[in-house]
Formats: C-alpha cells, sequence, structure tokens
C-alpha cells in the first residue's frame, strides 16, 4: 500500500542515501524547482547523501553544466550517475560494433567524446545507416516529430540485424509546458518492429549499479534498506527500484499529475487507480518533492 506523505522529512530519517530523479523532480527541464531544492539541501546538512541518477545521455560533467545553467546549487547534491555514462562505457566496448549510426541533436555529439576508463576501447566512427554495423540513440533528431518517422529506417536496421543502443530509456519528458519524445520511445518502436533494443538507464540495472559506484566513492556503505529512490517516472523510476529491492518516493505532479490529480497533492482515489493500472507498487507518494 502507498503511503502519501506531505515532505521528505517524513521519512528522510529512514534512509542515508537518496538515489534521485532530476527532470520533473529537481527541475522541469528550464529552471530548478525551489522546494525540491530546499528538501535535498535539508536532506544533506542532516547527514544524508544524494545520487541524481537521470536517463540523461550526458556524461556527467555535461549534467553538472546543465544544472547550473537551471539554477540548481551544488549543495544541494553529492554526486550524480547518468544513463550517458553507463552507455557511453558499452558502446566503447563495442556492444553495437565499431561503425555506428548516430541518433540525436548537435548538442548530443559529446557522447562519442573519448572516455579514458576503458581499457583498449574500440574504434568508434560515426557512419551513415548503409555503413552501419549498430545505432546509438541519444534522443530524436526531432523531440517533437512522432517516432513513427523512423520506421522506414528502422526496417533496414532490422533487416540487417542491428543492435540498438538507447542512451535514454525515457518515453517522454516535459520540458516546461512543453511534452517531448525521448530515446526510449524510439527504442521501444525499434523493439515493436523485431529488432533489438539495449537498455543503459532507469528502469535496468546498469545504472543502479553505476549509483552505487558513485555512493561508495563518497565513502558511504549503505545497504539498500537504507537507499531511497525517488522520481516522477512509474516505467523508470519506480520500475527501476522495485527492481533492485529499493524503497521508492513516487512524485505524482510529474509525468502523471493529470491522471493522479495532483495539484499540490495527488486524489488518493485517482493514485490508486493510476498505481494498479500500471502495475506499480511505490513505497510513498508526494505531489512534488519538497
Amino acid at each position: 500500500m502507498t503511503r502519501i506523505i506531505t515532505s521528505l522529512s517524513d521519512i528522510a530519517a529512514n534512509y542515508d542515501a537518496l538515489f534521485v530523479d532530476l527532470w520533473g523532480c529537481v527541475h522541469d527541464g528550464v529552471r530548478a524547482l525551489p522546494a525540491a531544492v530546499a528538501a535535498l539541501q535539508a536532506y544533506r546538512a542532516s547527514g544524508g547523501a544524494v545520487v541524481l541518477v537521470t536517463n540523461s545521455p550526458r556524461a556527467r560533467h555535461g549534467v553538472e553544466k546543465q544544472l547550473v545553467g537551471f539554477g540548481v546549487p551544488e549543495d544541494a547534491w553529492d554526486t550524480i550517475a547518468t544513463s550517458g555514462d553507463s552507455a557511453r562505457a558499452a558502446m566503447f566496448r563495442g556492444v553495437v560494433g565499431e561503425k555506428v549510426f548516430f541518433i540525436g541533436e548537435d548538442r548530443d555529439t559529446k557522447f562519442f567524446e573519448p572516455l579514458h576508463l576503458i581499457e583498449n576501447p574500440a574504434d568508434i566512427r560515426r557512419v551513415p545507416l548503409d555503413e552501419a554495423e549498430g545505432i546509438v540513440c541519444a534522443g530524436p533528431f526531432d523531440p517533437t516529430a512522432d517516432p513513427s518517422v523512423m520506421r522506414p529506417e528502422f526496417l533496414y536496421a532490422k533487416q540487417k540485424g542491428m543492435k540498438f543502443l538507447c542512451a535514454n530509456p525515457d518515453i517522454v519528458v516535459d520540458r516546461g509546458e512543453s511534452r517531448e519524445w525521448c530515446a526510449g520511445a524510439l527504442a521501444r518502436l525499434y523493439m515493436e518492429m523485431g529488432g533489438e533494443s539495449l537498455y543503459f538507464g532507469k528502469p535496468h540495472p546498469p545504472i543502479y549499479d553505476l549509483a552505487r559506484r558513485r555512493l561508495a566513492e563518497l565513502g558511504r556503505d549503505v545497504e539498500d534498506a537504507r537507499i531511497l529512490a525517488i522520481g516522477d517516472g512509474v516505467l523508470t523510476d519506480i520500475a527501476g527500484a522495485m527492481g533492485e529491492d529499493i524503497d521508492s518516493l513516487f512524485i505524482s505532479g510529474g509525468l502523471a499529475a493529470q491522471e493522479t490529480k495532483t495539484s499540490q497533492q495527488p486524489e488518493p482515489e485517482a493514485l490508486s487507480a493510476y498505481l494498479e493500472k500500471e502495475n506499480s507498487s511505490p513505497s510513498y507518494a508526494i505531489g512534488f518533492l519538497r
């Protein structure tokens, strides 16, 4: 049974570390959410550790710069684990081949910057689709276009047996008041068409392994029972937490604000109906992180 709480402080003492989603929880894709920032600052001041766990296809240092631009202060978090870091490591191990077709915006090309943590990295080269061994996707070419526009390319790739590396499993994200498609929508389409997609962000295990390593780098040895995952995506944040057997706090005022009838707090009946429909069981729920 999911318990609705009024603030993070209601349950904070039960946990030594937080795995916190960014988009929809700490910022809205445009600016920081002040109440969420204050809650994380208070949690850290009490001795807890905050690991930002994001499905961003960017490297950790890229997300750090983005947070500065959004106005998220450095004292609201300790470290960052990104699906981009996890996916880049896999790419440089050659999981989809060395000649890859890249799907993403111009700003995402930093995904191909050398990764010196990998011993004997693959010689990754971006090539046209008809020369590729596999596909690397950081996001759609156009986040506002329906994913189905890629069907012709995906049909060709599937027939050639190409694997699809997805650097961001999110399906959609809200940038301010606008909803955009993410790499996960393309990966889902490719699988529906019979192709093979490889995922490295939430809800899949690699990013949680990375988050635990980031936590260990802080000198924190935290048992899973003392970790709380926070996020607004039942298919990513909450499903991932359930898969890792860690407690979770669902932010109902993010992606599911309409379904849960959230203004400040979710309507209990609407929340229950939504979670039942999605077959999701977060430990707690709250309208917004505060």
